[in-house]
């Protein structure tokens, strides 16, 4: 499994990340030769990754490129010549790369028209990591990778390994009354609409010109109260995105409305607090090289905060 850093035409295609900010402040990372632009991606301490809304994860493994001809003769010729691999192993090795089986003298009379591939893996080792065991393969430049290798770098595969570099913004929501609430007051609840937008991170491998961007656009939020003593509004608990923003300020006037989006407790928290959670859906579209493009799973990303529940104090006389 090929994880160490190679350059392809000047450009770093290894598993290891680095970031290089260009001149306008965009920012690229390359991971396991993509290169990822975070440039539009959500940020700040509580941004975070989105979970699926399925049992959909992105792929542990793939398949890019990865060597040249001369890189891969540098890469194996040690490895045959220290001879920790065993005979059998490097004869068959010799066999693919060397004497035309099918490759011959690493397909350096192809040099400039095509790249071998080979494996990179997600390094947190997801379930799976271990499951591209292809050996290293050429493919022509602007041919597509063979049919039969899972997970050899598509728009689609991009787009995927985009999505799982997807940061979505805090959903610690704003809520009046602010410092506490009270028992039986309908208590209004709003995402700020200034932090609360599309954000969205572009794939790609330069060296065979092959792009994806997956694009995450709230959808709606989830107002859990953290009680079973409350009433949400709308009843389902679900507020729906409207004209841009979730929920509605509260302003002066609105006391005797009852709130777009929000909660009413019916018991105090006495001496404690209630962990009010907040779950934003977000929905993940995405783009491609020529054309492609599409839908992709649901995607959730939620917080906690801790609510203050008092009576109201009445005065007897």
């Amino acid at each position: 499994m090929a994880r160490a850093d190679d350059t392809l035409e000047g450009g770093t295609q290894g598993a290891s990340q680095g970031a290089n900010a260009d001149d306008d402040g965009t920012l690229s990372v390359t991971a396991g030769g993509i290169v990822f632009d975070r440039s539009k991606n959500g940020t700040g301490n509580s941004a975070g990754a989105l979970t699926s809304s399925t049992s959909w994860t992105p792929p542990p493994c793939w398949y890019a490129p990865k060597y040249t001809p001369e890189q891969l003769q540098k890469t194996l010729e040690p490895t045959w010549e220290a001879g920790s691999t065993g005979y059998q192993w490097d004869a068959e090795q010799r066999d693919r790369y060397v004497n035309g089986k099918p490759y011959k003298d690493f397909n350096k009379d192809k040099t400039g028209e095509g790249y071998f591939w080979d494996s990179y893996v997600d390094e947190d080792f997801p379930p799976g990591w271990d499951s591209c065991e292809e050996p290293a393969f050429w493919v022509d430049q602007g041919d597509p990778p063979p049919a039969d290798v899972e997970n050899a770098v598509t728009p689609k595969i991009l787009a995927d390994l985009a999505y799982a570099e997807i940061r979505v913004p805090s959903t610690k929501v704003t809520l009046a009354p602010a410092a506490a609430t009270k028992v039986n007051l309908p208590t209004w609840s709003w995402l700020d609409a200034a932090d609360f937008k599309p954000v969205s991170v572009t794939a790609s491998v330069p060296v065979i010109g092959i792009t994806a961007t997956a694009t995450a656009v709230p959808r709606s939020l989830r107002i859990e109260p953290g009680t079973k003593d409350a009433v949400t509004y709308p009843a389902s608990g679900v507020c729906d995105i409207n004209n841009g923003r979730i929920g509605e300020p509260y302003a002066k006037g609105k006391a005797d409305q009852t709130p777009p989006c929000g909660v009413r407790y019916l018991r105090s928290s006495g001496n404690g607090t209630y962990p009010l959670r907040a779950t934003v859906t977000w929905k993940i579209d995405w783009t491609g090289s020529g054309g492609a493009g599409g839908n992709l799973p649901d995607g959730t990303f939620g917080a906690t905060q801790d609510v203050v529940v008092q009576e109201i104090q009445a005065v007897n006389r």
